[in-house]
């Protein structure tokens, strides 16, 4: 991320003007473009009598690398325009259906790129001045004018979302650089399982030691197990370095204890339940098969360990309790080091946030909508409970990697200049326990770092579903203050329509304070305990607008793209924030099946808004123009898969057919291709170069979405087909997680194969250009070819062995622990195309017809 200063490194002199990044290299073709706004800030006197300074800097690609980034779009525009214009006029084929086919797949694929192409040509950065900040709200005394904050962290399966990432991701929430009394922390457990109930316990228990450590000594980053694991760290910020190490070593210890505890949470309850059973089986048969809590008397309300009628997923009740209340507004300090407490935390304010535990009531014969009807629930329990102007979500699996993350969105939603009409922040998705090398492309850099830092420049990013930070109001379906008459400048619960919201008469008049992002101080929560129970009810939302204009949508498999959507939809901007180090970090499938799932989740859920009422299309004049193109790209990119599947088929016509042309004269038609694919990868080099990529970032990106375009594309198409007639559509799994250990441990999921259908498709892609260069070595063979005809047919399977090239990582993926020696699939292909070549040359004999004359194809 760059500096203020933007080259040259060091920081600007003027406060106003200082950011908190030093520039690095990636970003020197980025300058600064909003040195108007900040002179005429200054000369306004923003920052001083109470006035708001600007909170956030922009940057732009520097104009020379813009301008040939934009000459080559405009380049490869005109080609391809001349390129359809000489098909059009030259229609000469040996097959001329597939002729139709492939000007119709070339049309497809010159448009679709335009739509990508064209909302990447004003990217912006846009930078948090968290200093500005801290010097505009933070007092004197150690209080802080900082608004209110919710955080929701959502978890559903113990198994497939392993205990200790989940608490990880609390305790460095917890930790967090943000006013203690400023912000409140609701956990989902969507399974209603009682070891996250006693894991979440557990945590606010550890949290007491661990949250005055990282505030004594500023340690980075405040997940405890990405900081002890991590191999290097930064220089010493704290107060106290003559007790680092002891401090260090004795929590250390202290972490390991509660690691333990952690992991045999699941036996303690199992035990303790059978006994407890044991004990009361004999005069209540009801209780043969229940758990038990941690006191012995209580049985718990959620699923159980064997499940029976009502204590079961998808059948329990509603079930809320506060771990951690809200704490006082003035500083406590821990306490001082003893024998029984051997860490000193005299000095250090030993608050912790509020910390609520949330399982929403479930019923058979209703749809629960997932993630998308948790977060729903916790949108109303944090309204009746802390009601804070804005909102940051997190998945089970990432953490608080930078302590200065809230801080940095809260930037962009205060600045003076489109802070009011910001819906949300949006950063981007960083992961651990990655391979090197990024064989299946999780860190998907070239949407993260170039797709939407284009979007910045236009209307903003799309929700990608974690690391964000919302508006509350703006989830409540209000307008964005530009949007709105002159005599509504402030959204109101009467200019909703009726029920609406539900009948929780607290809720709805909680709404005129959540939409107050100056409110700094909490209002004590006076709902009772039945009206919260109601909140979390399956039936609250019958009959209201909840999941279609209000909180997150529900019925689409991506509900975090459309409910971005949504809000772009009714005229509210996002922002793109990026931090070094990043904001939030988390856990990747690294199974090459698991990847593909996901892929299929995605692609799945693009169709099926594209398909809805939430289709770009429809959406109305408060869509920026640019911002429609690009979500019509962003829910129609699977329909590719038809085209491409055909051409990678293409090479079966060397099996089969002797002379075959798809296009004549070939050689006009080999050099505009030629030429075409030149512009699109010198365009791709230039991108690279702003964004800060490597070849290595571009060539994944490439590579991953040929292998979803041949496997799992074609599974979300017939998704949407069979939701169109009526029937159910594909079943889209859920991406597991597993816990890894050591640093061998932590890349094993990499080397597991699990074969499924998904994955037959992109081998017989394979298969099919494999056997093509046999056959034309076999053919090469029998028809005795010149130097000329071998150096032609050459030329023409060159696009065989790029396809080859491209589904790489898939083979590698299939080959499981295999892989870890690549030269033994170079072996297996050599071998694989000289059988292919053999039995060619056999069956010639007996098949005059594969060796009637072989051309260029």
């Amino acid at each position: 991320m760059p500096s203020p200063a933007a080259v040259g490194g060091g920081r600007l002199a003027d406060p106003l003007l200082a950011a908190d990044v030093v520039v690095g290299a990636k970003d020197k073709y980025w300058v600064p473009a909003d040195e108007r706004e900040i002179l005429a800030s200054q000369k306004s006197g923003a920052g001083e009598d109470g006035r708001a300074p600007l909170l956030y800097r922009t940057f732009r690609v520097k104009g020379p690398l813009i301008n040939l980034y934009r000459l080559l779009t405009l380049v490869r525009v005109i080609v391809v325009i001349l390129f359809f214009t000489w098909r059009m006029r030259h229609r000469d084929s040996d097959a001329m259906w597939l002729w139709w086919i492939s000007v119709v797949g070339d049309l497809w694929f010159g448009v679709t790129w335009l739509l990508n192409q064209i909302t990447k040509l004003r990217p912006r950065k846009c930078v948090p001045s968290i200093s500005v900040l801290r010097d505009h709200l933070d007092q004197p005394d150690g209080g802080s004018d900082l608004p209110l904050l919710d955080v929701f962290i959502n978890t559903v399966d113990p198994v497939d979302e392993p205990m200790l990432y989940t608490m990880n991701s609390i305790l460095s929430i917890l930790a967090t650089d943000y006013p203690v009394e400023k912000y409140a922390t609701y956990f989902s457990d969507d399974g209603g399982s009682l070891v996250h109930y006693e894991g979440l316990q557990l945590a606010a228990e550890f949290a007491a030691s661990w949250v005055p450590f990282c505030r004594k000594h500023c340690v980075e980053p405040r997940a405890p197990e990405s900081y002890f694991w991590a191999k290097m760290r930064g220089e010493y910020a704290g107060s106290a370095p003559k007790e680092f190490l002891d401090d260090h070593r004795r929590m250390r210890a202290a972490y390991e204890e509660f690691k333990a505890r952690l992991d045999g949470l699941s036996a303690a309850i199992e035990q303790r339940s059978e006994a407890c059973n044991r004990a009361n089986g004999k005069d209540k048969e009801e209780c043969a098969n229940a758990t038990w809590m941690a006191d012995g008397s209580t049985q718990w309300q959620g699923t159980w360990i064997k499940p029976a009628k009502g204590h079961r997923k998808g059948h329990h009740p509603a079930i809320l309790q506060v771990m951690l209340d809200q704490p006082s507004k003035d500083p406590e300090l821990g306490m001082a080091a003893s024998s029984d407490h051997p860490l000193d935390f005299s000095a250090v304010d030993a608050r912790l946030p509020m910390l609520v535990y949330i399982a929403r009531e479930k019923r058979p014969g209703y749809d629960h909508q997932k993630k998308a009807g948790a977060m729903n629930v916790q949108l109303r329990v944090s309204a009746l409970l802390s009601n804070a102007p804005f909102i940051i979500n997190f998945d089970g699996d990432h953490y608080v990697n930078n302590s200065q993350a809230f801080r940095a969105a809260i930037c962009f939603m205060l600045d003076p200049r489109d802070g009011a009409d910001t819906a949300f922040v949006q950063f981007p998705q960083r992961f651990d326990d990655v391979d090197p090398t990024d064989r299946y492309c999780n860190h998907n850099r070239m949407f993260f770092d170039a797709t939407l830092l284009g979007l910045n420049g236009i209307q903003g990013p799309s929700f990608v579903g974690t690391g964000c930070m919302f508006r509350r109001v703006a989830l409540y379906s209000a307008d964005p203050p530009r949007w709105r008459p002159d005599d509504a400048k402030e959204a109101k619960a009467s200019r909703y329509r009726p029920n609406m919201f539900g009948k929780s008469t607290s809720f709805i008049n909680s709404m005129p304070a959540a939409a107050n992002q100056e409110r700094s101080v909490p209002s004590p929560a006076t709902v009772g305990e039945a009206e919260l129970a109601d909140a979390m009810t399956c039936a609250y939302e019958d009959g209201t607008e909840w999941g279609n204009d209000v909180g997150w949508v529900y019925n689409i498999a991506t509900e975090d793209v459309v409910t971005g959507f949504r809000l772009h939809r009714t005229g509210w901007r996002s922002t793109y924030c990026a931090m070094e180090p990043d904001a939030f970090r988390g856990t990747a499938p690294i199974n090459l099946t698991e990847r593909l799932y996901q892929i299929l989740r995605w692609s799945g859920g693009s169709l099926e808004m594209f398909f809805s009422r939430f289709c770009p299309l429809l959406a109305g004049r408060r869509l920026h123009p640019m911002q429609r193109v690009a979500y019509i790209n962003m829910t129609t990119y699977p329909v590719s898969t038809f085209f491409i599947c055909m051409y990678y088929l293409y090479p079966v016509m060397w099996l089969f057919q002797g002379e075959f042309y798809i296009q004549r004269p070939f050689q006009t038609f080999a050099l505009f291709v030629v030429v075409i694919i030149a512009t699109v990868e010198l365009i791709g080099m230039v991108e690279i170069r702003w964004a800060g990529l490597t070849l290595l970032d571009w060539v994944r990106n490439e590579q991953f979405y040929i292998i979803g375009t041949t496997g799992v594309y074609p599974m979300a198409m017939l998704h949407i087909l069979l939701r169109s007639l009526g029937i159910k559509g594909v079943s889209f799994k859920l991406t597991a997680k597993k816990l890894t250990g050591g640093a061998r441990e932590r890349l094993a999921e990499l080397y597991d194969v699990q074969w499924v259908p998904l994955l037959v498709p992109t081998v017989v892609v394979m298969a099919v250009n494999v056997a093509a260069i046999g056959a034309a070595a076999g053919k090469a063979i029998v028809e005795r070819w010149s130097a000329a005809q071998v150096a032609g047919a050459a030329s023409g399977l060159v696009f065989n062995v790029w396809m080859l090239l491209l589904l790489y990582p898939f083979a590698l993926g299939i080959m499981g622990r295999w892989s870890k020696r690549p030269y033994i699939l170079f072996i297996v292909l050599v071998t694989a195309v000289a059988a292919t070549a053999s039995m060619y040359v056999a069956l010639a004999g007996s098949l005059p017809y594969l060796h009637s004359g072989i051309k260029l194809v």
